[in-house]
């Protein structure tokens, strides 16, 4: 059988293994295909993007020499200080206090009625200097200026028969100043009898009925209360000589009770409640103490 095949066939035989040899070394010395390398591409191009963001965030931030001259030049003015704005009471504390006058009176009382009044209205609220008393200098305590003012008191106290109206009567701005004042005038009112007319913890109805229950002298409180006194016909002025006004007085703030806007309404509104006429028949007189 091999000599039917013939030489050919030995030689074809080695031939093909050895080609077959040959293909599996060049096979073996080529080289391996690389596997794609995806997460250092994404590495790479998320470095290039960093780079670019700062690129960018660099030119941005690049300032040019004209405008960094600028910028120093503002740095190396001084910066201004704003003025705080003055306070009544830094104003009243950096002056001297005045005792108050009759005419400060009067130009508190038209500054306050010329949008409220026409012209002739406005010349029938001035008051005469004969309606006031003299006012206070700061040198007394309430009871010496009252002796100063009320010469005639213990007549006057004893003459006054007359229920739901007092002789005297003393505005001031709180509760504490009206209980306060009350206690001043301990060497003063003598037989007199004095009530507090404040609406703290005391209701308008329980002074009604003290004062129709006996005869009061002395009337000291705040002029919202005194004015719903009146207004409710609790409190009449028939037999009232005097009105005082704690005007030179200040709180802790350094307000006077002019000072304070819900006091002052409430004062012009107990003037221009029957005190005004009245100063105007001169039958009342107005002190400041």
């Amino acid at each position: 059988m091999g000599d039917d095949l013939g030489d050919d066939w030995w030689e074809n035989e080695g031939n093909s293994d050895a080609s077959e040899a040959e293909e599996e070394t060049e096979q073996e010395h080529q080289p391996a295909e690389k596997p794609e390398k995806k997460p250092e591409k994404r590495k790479r191009v998320a470095e290039k993007a960093v780079k670019a963001k700062k690129k960018k965030n660099e030119q941005k931030e690049h300032v040019t020499p004209a405008k960094k001259e600028n910028e120093d030049e503002k740095s190396s003015k001084p910066k201004r200080k704003r003025k705080k704005k003055k306070t009544i009471t830094d104003v009243l504390a950096s002056s001297e206090p005045k005792p108050g006058s009759p005419a400060d009176m009067q130009a508190l009382v038209t500054q306050y009625f010329s949008d409220k009044r026409s012209v002739i209205e406005q010349e029938e609220l001035k008051l005469q200097n004969s309606c006031f008393l003299s006012s206070n200098d700061l040198t007394h305590s309430l009871s010496s200026y009252l002796k100063q003012v009320c010469p005639k008191w213990a007549k006057i106290q004893k003459q006054h028969a007359e229920k739901s109206s007092v002789v005297l009567l003393i505005v001031c701005s709180s509760a504490l100043r009206t209980i306060e004042l009350i206690k001043q005038l301990t060497t003063f009112r003598g037989e007199a009898k004095a009530i507090k007319l404040f609406a703290k913890h005391i209701k308008v109805e329980e002074q009604v009925k003290l004062l129709q229950k006996g005869i009061t002298h002395i009337g000291v409180g705040t002029p919202g209360r005194i004015s719903a006194l009146i207004e409710k016909e609790g409190l009449n002025l028939q037999a009232l000589k005097y009105l005082v006004l704690d005007w030179n007085w200040r709180d802790q703030k350094l307000r006077r009770m002019v000072d304070i806007p819900e006091i002052k309404v409430d004062l012009m509104k107990l003037l221009d409640n029957g005190i005004l006429t009245g100063c105007k028949e001169d039958k009342v007189k107005i002190g400041l103490f």
